[in-house]
């Protein structure tokens, strides 16, 4: 609990971040967090001591509606934040169809298709409740998150592809002080 209030403060304290997450509260979608990388870097900067420099590549909204799972709508909802924000780093997922991009048995939750992402480190998202509160999806912990431990998640089997995912990254680069756990 100590880890999640943590995280919690860190992110009340990111202005830009709580701006996003209201205005994907907006879109009132089952199941949705903006995940990964986002908050991810964000806390790892701050661990470093440094503010937010905007290292990631996307912003990931991730939601979980088995009763629309088309791609179109995520496109278009995808547009809807880029128009509302002017950042074009949006990009909306409904975990309901991935399991098929990821040749996999169909996903029961948005956390449980972010346990089966590549990194437990990545599979982080938070969202905002009608109360102004902030909720966590953490399905591996934040251990790894205030460790900066980069690990391969259990569920996901291809240690050859997480390996290439990690070294493309770069994160040891941008990050001096995590540590990449190979196996």
């Amino acid at each position: 609990m100590e880890m999640e209030n943590r995280l919690i403060a860190y992110l009340f304290e990111y202005d830009a971040l709580m701006n996003d997450l209201l205005i994907v509260q907006e879109l009132n979608l089952p199941q949705c967090f903006i995940a990964a990388g986002y908050i991810r870097n964000y806390v790892w900067d701050r661990l470093h001591g440094w503010g937010p420099r905007e290292t990631h590549d996307d912003i990931d909204v991730v939601f979980y509606d088995a009763d629309e799972p088309f791609e179109e709508r995520d496109r278009r909802l995808t547009q809807t934040l880029i128009a509302a924000t002017g950042n074009r780093k949006w990009s909306v997922k409904n975990q309901a169809r991935m399991h098929i991009r990821n040749n996999a048995e169909p996903y029961r939750s948005t956390a449980d298709a972010m346990s089966r992402w590549p990194e437990t480190v990545t599979a982080i998202g938070a969202r905002r409740t009608g109360d102004g509160r902030i909720e966590l999806c953490a399905p591996h912990g934040l251990e790894d998150l205030f460790g900066m431990v980069v690990r391969r998640s259990p569920f996901f089997t291809d240690k050859d592809d997480y390996l290439e995912r990690v070294r493309k990254k770069g994160w040891k680069a941008k990050w001096p002080r995590i540590d990449i756990i190979e196996d």
